[in-house]
């Protein structure tokens, strides 16, 4: 039976706890979705920080464990019929450990799949949409004098974010309870607030349900716990 030894990653990132699952990971939103999971759910495991600064994304190690070479990804000691797992997306991460632990996913299978469309909605639509504004309001693309591409996805970004206000009236969370697609979610709207620095742009105060249910969000312990993990060096 594989241990983890048996995994080039490990090489890179030694796992000192090896019993307990390893995250590989930076605290990015896709990235936090994943140790905001754990910390909800109390399990044990070890992080490890993927820098991007030093390309440890491209490096063989991580390479062997994810080829698309984006975090997060994960080792589990302890998969299915206890075998390691290794797993990369964090959608499907978020699945999985949902599924190990019978928590922050519904047992009823409508209600399951209402959850799981919102965080297809956050998947297909929220991370890469709002990902691309922030590139053309923050980063490189910022400087470019065409602001049509910026334009465009500031209006889409308003569009999903009133998608998100109509969902959210009179819920506490997207599918009434607390669950992975709030999880999935918020750390990007939480990015395009704050390290994008986009509110006044996307007119983010307009969206009153989705600002309430931000702050509920970052309000929970689990959630300001896992918002800075892997530390950064």
């Amino acid at each position: 039976m594989k241990t983890l030894k048996d995994f080039p990653i490990t090489k890179k990132w030694p796992a000192r706890h090896p019993d307990r699952l390893q995250l590989y990971s930076l605290p990015t939103p896709n990235g936090v979705k994943v140790s905001i999971l754990l910390e909800e759910l109390g399990l044990p495991y070890e992080p490890h920080l993927v820098s991007f600064s030093t390309q440890d994304q491209l490096s063989p190690e991580f390479l062997s464990l994810n080829p698309n070479n984006k975090i997060p990804a994960i080792l589990d000691p302890d998969g299915p019929n206890g075998e390691p797992l290794a797993l990369f997306e964090s959608g499907a991460i978020l699945l999985y450990l949902a599924a190990k632990t019978g928590r922050f996913m519904p047992t009823d299978i409508a209600r399951r799949y209402e959850v799981l469309q919102w965080l297809m909605f956050q998947m297909g639509g929220v991370g890469p949409m709002f990902g691309q504004l922030g590139f053309f309001h923050k980063f490189a693309g910022k400087d470019f004098e065409d602001k049509r591409p910026r334009d465009r996805y500031v209006a889409e970004t308003r569009r999903l974010l009133q998608v998100l206000d109509g969902q959210l009236r009179g819920r506490d969370w997207l599918v009434d309870e607390y669950g992975i697609a709030d999880i999935a979610t918020f750390p990007w709207v939480n990015n395009l607030v704050g390290f994008y620095g986009a509110r006044e742009l996307v007119g983010f105060d307009e969206f009153t349900e989705v600002e309430r249910v931000l702050q509920a969000f970052l309000a929970r312990p689990a959630v300001q716990r896992g918002l800075q993990i892997p530390a950064r060096d």
